[in-house]
């Protein structure tokens, strides 16, 4: 379960740096650089022990699979909230078909 809240938190952080910008784009590119970068930072911070917790329960194929579950739930959610854009059908087909794949990676064949 740390390994699991690691990742969303993780992924909330780095969803706001690398698209949070773009709310704001009367700012300089520079500066929101420096600043995602910044936020990048906290990321790192809580990424990498996540997947040192988690290595050795999760293989990382495992993990990384979670992780990209969890990147599209956090920026569906970011998109839809933060940035007022629709979550358009073809857009949840397409997650979905990524979803899938977490089958396939955690079924023991």
């Amino acid at each position: 379960m740390r390994t699991i809240l690691l990742l969303i938190a993780s992924n909330i952080f780095m969803t706001f740096a690398w698209y949070g910008h773009l709310k704001f784009k009367e700012a300089a590119l520079w500066k929101v650089i420096l600043v995602s970068w910044g936020i990048a930072l906290f990321e790192y911070m809580l990424m990498v022990p996540a997947n040192r917790y988690g290595h050795g329960t999760f293989s990382v194929a495992q993990l990384k699979t979670i992780q990209e579950v969890i990147t599209l739930i956090v920026f569906g959610a970011f998109s839809v909230l933060f940035l007022k854009e629709p979550m358009k059908w073809n857009y949840l087909v397409g997650f979905g078909f990524i979803v899938m794949a977490v089958f396939f990676i955690f079924k023991e064949w």
